[in-house]
């Protein structure tokens, strides 16, 4: 059973050390053609967490985690990883979790209200206009809130204040990959039931992995300020090898 145990705790590759950098889609593309088998597990980890319900926040963190590792290009032992990150986040990412998903829901009700009453009055689109936006803020800011949270270990006012700041220096991104990640729904939604097992081996992963490629730049950028994170709060994740 020695090549069972190995798939799941053994180093993920790493890459050549002459090799030119890459940015972009094309650096996107790279880890991707790397990593898509540690993908794969991570996409089976999720779906087994999440199966339970209540450890969904959780397991969202902790598959940031591993796609943290990933975009860094650290090592990482997958089984090990997930299940230290799912035990080191299950709250903070349970009442986040919470806050955003109540906060966005009402963002959606909002919506709906309101583009049903434009319909018989013009007046009602500026107010629609607006839950537009804070709706869409929110989203974007959930994103780089949960990839600051397992980045550095943050009080909740800082990390309010840096995933609100990173929002509004680079949104694109990250509004970039949600519609990625749709379209990964869309697309196994067209092409049912050829694409059946899209659920079962990548799309979990595939999105966590596109919305933390795209909010890691701005989550470094807004950890780097000189007044970002005071010295006592760096511990735990918050070493050299994220800076």
């Amino acid at each position: 059973m020695q090549w069972l145990r190995n798939m799941w705790t053994k180093e993920g590759p790493g890459i050549p050390k002459n090799a030119p950098k890459k940015t972009g889609l094309a650096l996107f593309g790279q880890i991707f053609a790397r990593e898509w088998w540690e993908m794969v597990k991570l996409n089976i980890l999720f779906i087994l967490a999440a199966l339970f319900i209540i450890p969904l926040p959780a397991a969202l963190a902790a598959s940031a985690f591993v796609c943290v590792a990933l975009v860094e290009d650290r090592n990482t032992y997958l089984l090990q990883d997930f299940l230290d990150a799912m035990r080191r986040y299950f709250w903070r990412a349970t009442l986040w979790g919470l806050f955003f998903a109540g906060a966005i829901g009402l963002g959606v009700y909002a919506i709906g209200t309101y583009a049903s009453a434009t319909r018989d009055n013009l007046a009602m689109a500026a107010p629609l206009a607006i839950a537009l936006v804070v709706t869409g803020f929110l989203c974007v800011m959930a994103c780089h809130l949960l990839v600051l949270m397992v980045m550095r270990d943050l009080s909740t006012a800082n990390l309010l204040r840096l995933s609100a700041m990173a929002s509004i220096i680079r949104p694109l991104p990250v509004i970039a990959a949600l519609l990625f990640v749709a379209g990964l729904w869309l697309a196994h939604i067209a092409f049912y039931p050829v694409s059946v097992f899209m659920p079962a081996t990548l799309n979990f992963s595939l999105g966590m992995f596109a919305i933390v490629f795209a909010a890691h730049r701005a989550a470094m950028m807004v950890l780097a300020l000189p007044v970002a994170v005071p010295p006592a709060l760096e511990t735990g994740t918050a070493d050299a090898k994220h800076i």
